[in-house]
């Protein structure tokens, strides 16, 4: 009930992220519910309906990410002077974040369950009553307990995910601090994210070139893709993600060099103290468009297996990964405001901090944006032959 009392006198922008963690829910519950009519109305095609059950887990995965994103920057459930005392401390405070996020993963899913009963037929009075009656196997009775799993999947992962990031951290004398921040010196993770694009770009490349491996269906055509070519995706992400900090740091070393200025300065030392917070995004989102890039090449000069659940389940991923960037962002800008109130303070004219700001954008993206050719340019190759 505090949750929900939270939301209502929250700021409008607080509340549009919350709408938007219940959408991709939504999306995500109705892309595991057409899933489930699949297999429902495929019933001697087991393995190809565990395929398209899979590959729900990217735009899931995605969702978490934007919940996390959303729960760590919800002003609401930040600690203030006096809380504690009416037990209102950290620990509980991160109770409410997640018990807020698993509200409107809740919702989001509520929405898919109507939607996906309404498309079916199952529900009429409104337009477009059973208009894909055929794909969502209007025939077949829905098993109550497959789909209630499906619909909790995304708030329940959501929620765990949120209470697992902003839960306190003790102290050695007992206490509970904020979930700590990140530390000053230089993030380790480049030579391991370095490793697992080149494993992930390795793993594409064989899965592409193997004629005999098993393929992957999409959800919205029954073309196929071969498995390892997803998997060799996810840890060339997942590497780009772990890289990620070490690369934002690294700009940040780079506008420092050779005697820098105020304003090369100030945007140094802000990108190098941000890393940990914006570089996992960052290398998500570069991850994301690599693919972009990569499949808008393979698919050019022939036809494209993007059918109307291919699309949806693409676009949660591209706003997804997006919107946690911007999110993540925004909390870093919010973890400066003392700072930069101090800096005005001292006499630091706003065209400057304009400017370190335009900086930092500029050279984030002069390294990701070559990155992001390179890998799918590499990713590319194999899939083009």
């Amino acid at each position: 009930m505090l949750a929900l009392r939270l939301a209502r006198g929250s700021h409008p922008l607080v509340l549009l992220r919350r709408l938007m963690v219940a959408a991709a829910s939504a999306g995500v519950g109705f892309l595991l519910l057409c899933a489930l009519a699949y297999a429902l109305a495929h019933p001697g095609e087991s393995g190809a309906s565990v395929l398209r059950l899979s590959w729900c887990l990217i735009p899931l995965a995605a969702t978490v990410h934007f919940a996390v994103a959303v729960a760590r920057t919800d002003p609401s459930t930040r600690p203030r002077a006096g809380l504690s005392a009416v037990g209102l401390g950290p620990a509980r405070l991160a109770v409410l974040a997640a018990s807020s996020i698993a509200l409107s993963g809740t919702l989001g899913s509520m929405v898919a369950l109507l939607f996906f009963l309404h498309l079916r037929g199952d529900l009429t009075g409104l337009p477009f009553d059973g208009s894909a009656a055929e794909l969502l196997a209007s025939e077949r009775s829905l098993p109550l307990m497959a789909v209630l799993t499906l619909l909790a999947l995304a708030p329940l992962t959501a929620t765990a995910a949120a209470a697992l990031t902003l839960r306190p951290r003790r102290t050695k004398d007992g206490r509970d601090p904020l979930p700590a921040e990140a530390p000053a010196n230089a993030p380790t993770g480049l030579p391991w994210g370095v490793a697992l694009v080149t494993a992930g770009l390795a793993v594409e490349t064989y899965a592409a070139r193997s004629a005999s491996g098993p393929s992957f269906p999409l959800p919205g055509e029954f073309g196929s893709n071969p498995v390892g070519v997803l998997g060799g995706w996810a840890l060339t992400a997942l590497g780009l993600a772990v890289a990620g900090p070490a690369i934002t740091h690294f700009c940040g070393t780079l506008l420092q060099f050779l005697r820098p200025g105020p304003i090369r300065l100030l945007a140094g030392r802000i990108l190098m103290e941000e890393s940990r917070r914006i570089g996992r995004p960052l290398g998500v989102v570069c991850a994301v468009a690599s693919a972009v890039i990569t499949a808008t090449t393979v698919y050019e000069t022939g036809p494209s297996p993007i059918g109307p659940l291919t699309g949806l389940g693409a676009a949660l991923v591209v706003v997804c990964t997006t919107a946690t960037l911007l999110t993540s962002a925004a909390e870093a800008r919010a973890a400066r405001a003392v700072t930069t109130e101090t800096l005005r303070r001292l006499g630091t004219p706003a065209a400057t901090l304009r400017s370190a700001a335009a900086l930092r954008a500029a050279a984030l993206l002069a390294v990701f944006a070559p990155l992001t050719w390179v890998v799918a340019a590499l990713a590319a190759v194999p899939l083009s032959g």
